[in-house]
């Protein structure tokens, strides 16, 4: 049995769903230990309470938005700034940690702390996440005003941390990789095993994800489609026309995204690529500012399973063709690579469960042998 130690970034939520997934997998057969900062902490503490699995809150940093859902860079690199003044207090306590415990490998989903403190340590640690594909895919399809900002994006993803000695990439697309990339491994998104054994199917509903707030244009054209849908993220609230607004729910909000007709959502890795496994087409909306999501949503649109725009740009008349072309949208969707988790596992065991080396034969003096 290992020891592993997993960290990962606060904000949004397909950090914390990946290392859901991992952790269903690792640990019931190694020790495993989370350190989550932001919104992250409550939910995988409340998760694994009462189990082996150890979830301890750690300082991250958390984008700021403004009263219009726009990305705040000031606000944001306030925060950043606020950070690092703490980092060295946080990679102290990191390294107490890790020299009193001594982890056989850590893992971080986009989290700087712990891996600088693996460094210092010797421990040998893996960078799992979706960001790395600005330092390793091959993004020359993309247009040049995407392309500068994946350059600048980029240097700030290696700027985290760097030394790991595996960089496994968690995607919803598959580009090539850059010439002289090393040691990186591409996956699909790394799913649960509820969404694995789900067996979907096709009602006429909608379901709408939206992270921390709703667009009110898109709910008006929502409520013109004629269908029913079902809105998650916004809250519980009373029902409008065929909208209803659903509470946080993870089985509800399954089986309701296995059952739809199509997905309605900001454009996030981790969730485009579940509703894709699950054989629903997605139309997504890249968040202001949020150029991460602007580059999904153009390879979602390049694939041909799906929709996209900067939700800035909403056009109710764009919805009406996603919705009236579903059946060529579903036949554009290739599921074969999308579940990662299988070959990320492969990956994490040549560290966990090394293979025996063969025996060196030694040779036997003759005189010996005789």
């Amino acid at each position: 049995m290992a020891k592993i130690f997993i960290s990962l970034s606060g904000e949004g939520r397909g950090h914390a769903t990946r290392v859901r997934a991992l952790v269903e997998s690792l640990a019931g057969e190694h020790q495993v230990r989370i350190f989550a900062p932001g919104d992250a902490h409550p939910f995988l503490a409340r998760l694994y309470a009462g189990s082996e699995v150890r979830v301890d809150p750690l300082p991250g940093l958390c984008f700021a938005y403004d009263d219009r859902h726009r990305l705040r860079y000031p606000a944001t690199l306030r925060r950043l700034l606020t950070y690092l003044r703490q980092l060295p207090v946080t990679l102290a306590a990191l390294t107490a940690e890790l020299r009193r415990e001594r982890p056989d490998l850590v893992i971080t989903d986009f989290e700087p702390a712990l891996p600088r403190a693996a460094r210092r340590c010797g421990v040998p640690f893996i960078s799992l996440n979706h960001q790395h594909f600005l330092r390793t895919y091959d993004l020359s399809s993309l247009p040049p005003r995407l392309r500068w900002h994946a350059a600048y994006m980029a240097a700030v993803v290696g700027a985290y941390y760097s030394g790991q000695v595996e960089t496994i990439v968690s995607s919803f697309y598959f580009p090539p990789l850059r010439s002289g990339c090393r040691r990186v491994t591409q996956v699909g998104v790394l799913l649960r095993e509820a969404v694995r054994a789900t067996r979907p199917v096709t009602h006429p509903h909608l379901v709408v994800y939206w992270r921390k707030f709703g667009s009110e244009a898109v709910l008006r054209a929502l409520e013109n489609t004629g269908l029913e849908a079902r809105v998650y993220g916004l809250g519980a609230r009373p029902p409008r026309g065929r909208l209803s607004f659903q509470a946080i729910s993870e089985t509800g909000f399954l089986a309701d995204l296995a059952g739809c007709t199509a997905l309605v959502c900001t454009a996030g890795n981790q969730l485009v690529g579940e509703a894709l496994y699950l054989g629903k087409p997605v139309f997504a909306l890249a968040e202001t500012n949020n150029f991460e999501q602007e580059i999904n949503a153009h390879f979602l649109q390049a694939s041909g399973a799906g929709e996209a725009m900067p939700m800035a740009e909403f056009s109710e008349a764009r919805l009406h063709r996603f919705l009236v072309a579903l059946d060529r949208y579903r036949g554009r969707i290739c599921r074969e690579r999308l579940d990662g988790l299988p070959a990320t596992l492969r990956v994490l065991r040549r560290y966990l469960c090394p293979e025996p080396q063969p025996a060196r034969e030694v040779a036997v003096p003759e005189l010996l042998a005789a």
